[in-house]
Parts: C-alpha cells; sequence; structure tokens
C-alpha cells in the first residue's frame, strides 16, 4: 500500500539523493559537502519556475512545470541564458570545495556569486563560527544573491569587482569566473595556509565553442580553453597544482594584453606542470608558464 508524502519531506529525500549521486559523480567523500547540498534548496536561489536547465553550449530546455525536483540533477540552470549565464555543475563545485578544504570556521571569498545558490553551500560548510564574503560583478545578479541570502546570517554580499573590493584576509578565496591574470589584493588577502580555487580562462576559446553548430570538436577546444589552479600559501611561498577541467564563464574587464597572454600559454601547453606562483623577482622565461605584471605561474 502507497503512503502518501508531503512536498517538504518528497524534496528532503530528493536532496538528499542529489548530494549523495553529485559527490559519487566525482569521487568527493567529504560529510560536510555531502550535508550541504543535501539542506540548501537550490531552486530558492534560482528564481521562480518553470527554469531553463542547460543542455548544449546556447542551448536551453525549460522544465516542465516548478516543481523543484526537477532542479536536482546534475546540470546547469541558466541565471541569465541570453548571455549564457549559468547556475554551474553541482558535481564540478563540490570536487573544487574538496580541494579548497573549506573547514568549519573559516573566512571564504567567494568571487563570481552568481544569485547566491554555492554562496549558501559554502556558508553551510563553514558553519555559524565561518562566514561567506560573497562578491558579484553584475548587479542584478548581486541583488538577487542578497536578496536570496537575506536569512543566511553568516554571508554578506558584496555588488563590484573583486580584483579591486577590499575585504577581510580569508582562508579560502573560491572563484567562479576565467581570469587572465592573478589579482594582487588576492594574493596580498590569502591567509597563511590559505587556499586559492583559480580558474583561468579564455574568451575567446568560448567564443568559438559557442559560435555555430556544436561539435565535440569545439567542446574539447572550450576544454582546453580553461585551466583551474590550486594556489596554496605557505609564509612568502605560494604553491601551485593544477586542477579539474571547468568551463566557467570569462570575468568582465579582462585586458587584451593578458588574454592573449594566457591564449599563447593554453596553445603551448603545460599547465599541468606548473607548480609556484612567484610574487615579484626575476623568474627566467624558460621557467614561466605564464607571465603578468608582477607575477609568474612557474614550473618551479
Amino acid at each position: 500500500m502507497s503512503v502518501a508524502v508531503d512536498k517538504k519531506t518528497e524534496l528532503a529525500i530528493v536532496r538528499r539523493a542529489y548530494a549523495k549521486q553529485i559527490l559519487a559523480l566525482v569521487d568527493v567523500k567529504d560529510a560536510r559537502i555531502e550535508a550541504a547540498f543535501a539542506q540548501v534548496p537550490r531552486e530558492h536561489y534560482l528564481g521562480p519556475g518553470p527554469w531553463e536547465g542547460f543542455r548544449f553550449l546556447g542551448n536551453y530546455l525549460t522544465t516542465p512545470d516548478d516543481d523543484p525536483v526537477y532542479v536536482y540533477t546534475d546540470r546547469l540552470f541558466g541565471l541569465i541564458p541570453a548571455k549564457g549565464v549559468n547556475n554551474g555543475q553541482p558535481s564540478l563545485h563540490a570536487a573544487l570545495m574538496a580541494s579548497a578544504n573549506v573547514g568549519v570556521g573559516e573566512h571564504v571569498l567567494h568571487v563570481g556569486a552568481g544569485t547566491g545558490y554555492y554562496s549558501a553551500i559554502l556558508a553551510h560548510i563553514v558553519g555559524p563560527a565561518g562566514r561567506v564574503t560573497a562578491i558579484e560583478f553584475d548587479p542584478d545578479l548581486a541583488s538577487r544573491a542578497a536578496t536570496h541570502l537575506a536569512d543566511v546570517p553568516n554571508v554578506t554580499v558584496i555588488a563590484g569587482d573583486a580584483c579591486t573590493v577590499s575585504f577581510d584576509p580569508a582562508d579560502v578565496i573560491y572563484v567562479n569566473a576565467g581570469f587572465s591574470r592573478v589579482p594582487l589584493n588576492w594574493v596580498d588577502g590569502l591567509r597563511e595556509g590559505g587556499r586559492l580555487i583559480l580558474p583561468m580562462g579564455s574568451r575567446a576559446g568560448l567564443q568559438d565553442a559557442s559560435s555555430g553548430k556544436v561539435d565535440m570538436a569545439k567542446l574539447m577546444r572550450l576544454y582546453q580553453s580553461q585551466v583551474v589552479f590550486r594556489v596554496a600559501r605557505r609564509g612568502d611561498e605560494f604553491h601551485v597544482t593544477s586542477g579539474l577541467p571547468a568551463a566557467f564563464i570569462p570575468a568582465e574587464g579582462a585586458d587584451e594584453a593578458s588574454e592573449a597572454a594566457l591564449v599563447a600559454a593554453l596553445e603551448k601547453g603545460g599547465a599541468k606542470n606548473v607548480t609556484r606562483l612567484y610574487w615579484g623577482g626575476d623568474v627566467p622565461d624558460e621557467r614561466c608558464w605564464l607571465r603578468g605584471e608582477g607575477w609568474c605561474l612557474a614550473y618551479t
């Protein structure tokens, strides 16, 4: 005999299954991350349904109705579909949060917060003793994030440019946009032992993959046009490991010179061999994978 289940109970069950599934997809075993994905309501941060589910580059499929069960899957949903701005892939974020090793009581700077879903996930992980500073460049998205996160006491939303905005020293800087350079204020603002999750991405790669018919070759070029680095601070040293392939929307305001330098570095390959971020100093060209103004991502 079937037993009727109220909607709240049904969604709680669906969220628990969703959390387990997305962590299993990326082989993450972290009870705190799982609990956060199981308890934070994704639909709250997407706005009213039905929702635009991302299928391929530039293509969306509308959910049949506004039942929140449809958003508990490992897919992206459009925040501004016309611009290709989405609520990112849950399994990717689970993997990157695990790589960041976000701890209870820590301060997380979330760059590219969108409408706040992953800010809320991070806030759940750090707990009441920790806090999240969520920065979003797009004023409309920042306003939506502030509204959605109004009842999450350990999150502060800032509308502005994360490359110039002031913030308290952070244990984790969690970046959700593709950058072509390493901002000085992030390096200065990372505490001892802090971790920076840094996607570096080419706008040219995104434009190439988005133009014309979508095929596997274009998808491969898109993933090859970005790399995610994990930077860990140890005193005055910054140790780097390369992370998962990803396809974040490029950050606004990239200058042509840094964009061109990044494209050249990605085309020559070798990102997986980068081990250090040097700030200042004179690092020989043969050791530099990518050089910017006063900094270098280097092989040794």
